[in-house]
């Protein structure tokens, strides 16, 4: 009776894990992995707050774009335009990625000018005393007509009374736009130059912040990510505290998408993320004040890196001496894991061209490294059922009496040089590989919008035809917890095959929790990206083969054990 009781603890137990963990984690772990950054009592960085509280109506984009005169931006992998009211990069589109799978997408819009819908945008400036500093309102000059990597472009604005600004802009084949801003004072007097930074955007990002994903507010400081600050708590406080740093990166992350301003790496600066009029958000940075005097100059170099999060442009960055780039993607506490997993798996999909079976082929090695290991626990399956018998006599001979039990069982692994754990141990490996490969499918861009073959046009998306809508005839889209698609439905019969090939429990309570358990695992992997679901697939398929050779070399494990009487 307490076998009994105990395994129907453990599924209760389980299912707890499978269906409670979420939001256990998201309270009490969250952004996981999230270490705060060394910050002081909260105090402004010196950069204006840019107000852009909605208009009444707002502007369409290609009507804001044509307020202000435009340099334009032009690289393999961005499109878009800088406006000289204000010098703001406020137009940037990713060519090389698409909305949807359509075929009419149009491209991702990460940055839109100020008065439109989605409001997203930087700049560059200077605050201080003893001078006027160029504001929204100041129309710049400048050098060309076009930005591109191999022609770079000054932006130059004078305010009349002494002080001449200009910020040298340049571009690589990448996403990142580097900066560097020159103020020479031309005064009788000497002035306190202030160069700050900024990214402001409007409304929270589309992309939910959950215990897997961290989206909003983001930043390196001291060497340490920080993924603690959200959208939510900016709303209930105003501003985070000052974020002092030598070195690192400020900015906002979407799922895929990011923008930062990256200040020199080996100086000091203050960072802070502040809300502004309506539903704007600002991360800004500033570096300490400089007094010049008469017919001197200054400058300060930044980077602004604006486009998509991919894993082995971040990691150029991070080699050229970036802090931490890479941890723009929240890969959490398995870092060391996740990273080795997806390096792995791309390259598989480098030298076959097709994710889907790059993630085949994946599985093929996992399982082939874990073969020994299952061996074992063959091995031990059988040497358990083998003493089965003995295991029941000495259950009836105490008991009444749990400690000699529970010694007397000891002796008998001792003896007969059997370890109960060893069996646990291939499900022990699989979890930190499965949960590797989770998070890879769920982070990076790499996966999005990547085919397998026939209906599975997107990995990373969970399997689109579901029973409910007759696998795609009817035109809408399940809950998806209800959400039963094929590979699911694939997923529970190999689950239920594999089930069918292990041992024959001697108890009715764990045949009929084993009977059920496949299906309840199909309704809970059934929402996850089709990826997932191809990976444990095949692992299934793998599995079954390896078990029906494996029976071959152990055949008492296919019959019940003997029970003494």
């Amino acid at each position: 009776m307490d076998d009994k009781r105990n395994l129907i603890m453990a599924v209760l137990l389980t299912g707890l894990i499978l269906f409670g963990w979420p939001y256990v984690a998201e309270r009490l772990f969250p952004g996981s992995m999230k270490p705060a950054a060394q910050s002081a009592p909260a105090s402004a960085t010196g950069a204006p707050t840019v107000a852009q509280a909605a208009p009444v109506a707002l502007k369409p984009r290609e009507a804001a774009l044509k307020d202000s005169p435009r340099v334009m931006i032009e690289t393999p992998k961005m499109r878009g335009s800088i406006a000289l009211k204000g010098a703001r990069i406020d137009d940037i589109t990713l060519p090389t990625y698409r909305e949807t799978l359509k075929k009419d997408s149009p491209a991702i819009k990460l940055f839109s000018p100020a008065g439109t819908q989605d409001a997203y945008f930087a700049g560059f400036g200077w605050a201080g005393d003893g001078f006027k500093a160029p504001d929204a309102a100041s129309v710049w000059q400048a050098s060309a007509q076009k930005l591109t990597p191999t022609s770079p472009v000054t932006l130059r604005w004078d305010n009349g009374a002494g002080q001449t600004f200009e910020i040298a802009l340049s571009v690589d084949e990448n996403y990142m736009i580097s900066a560097r801003q020159s103020v020479t004072n031309r005064a009788t007097g000497a002035v306190a130059v202030r160069t700050y930074g900024y990214i402001s955007r409007v409304g929270h990002s589309k992309d939910p912040s959950t215990w897997t994903i961290h989206t909003g507010p983001i930043g390196v400081f001291n060497g340490a990510a920080n993924y603690s600050i959200d959208f939510k708590d900016l709303d209930k406080t105003g501003t985070s505290d000052r974020l002092a740093s030598t070195g690192g990166w400020i900015g906002f992350t979407d799922h895929y998408w990011l923008a930062a301003l990256v200040p020199d790496q080996k100086a000091s600066f203050d960072g802070q993320f502040r809300k502004g009029a309506g539903e704007t958000y600002q991360a800004d940075y500033s570096v300490p004040p400089v007094i010049l005097g008469p017919g001197k100059s200054v400058s300060q170099s930044t980077r602004l890196f604006v486009g998509a999060k991919e894993v082995k442009t971040l990691e150029a960055y991070q080699d050229s001496g970036i802090s931490l780039f890479d941890r723009a993607i929240d890969w959490g506490w398995f870092y060391w894991f996740e990273k080795p997993i997806f390096a792995l798996l791309h390259w598989l999909f480098t030298q076959i061209g097709n994710f889907g079976v790059a993630i085949i082929c994946l599985t093929f090695i996992v399982r082939g490294l874990m073969f020994p290991i299952a061996q074992k626990q063959f091995a031990s399956m059988a040497a358990m059922r083998a003493i089965q018998p003995k295991m029941k006599a000495l259950q009836e001979k105490h008991k009444d009496d749990k400690a000699t039990l529970q010694q007397e069982m000891m002796d008998l692994y001792r003896k007969e040089k059997v370890n109960p754990f060893s069996g646990c141990m291939p499900i022990f490996l699989q979890i930190p590989i499965f949960f590797a490969l989770y998070k890879v499918l769920q982070l990076t861009i790499e996966m999005r919008h990547q085919p397998f073959a026939l209906w599975i046009k997107d990995l990373s998306a969970p399997d689109p035809l579901h029973i409910l809508n007759l696998f795609g005839l009817l035109p809408f889209t399940p809950p998806a917890f209800l959400g039963i698609g094929i590979l699911a439905i694939i997923l529970g019969i190999t689950m239920w095959l594999q089930f069918k090939l292990n041992p024959a429990p001697m108890d009715e309570t764990q045949k009929q929790i084993f009977a059920l358990m496949p299906w309840i695992m199909m309704f809970v992997m059934a929402p996850f990206a089709a990826g997932l679901l191809i990976y444990w697939i095949t692992s299934n398929l793998l599995t079954i083969a390896q078990q029906k050779w494996l029976y071959s070399r152990h055949p008492q494990l296919q019959q019940p054990a003997v029970i003494a009487k």
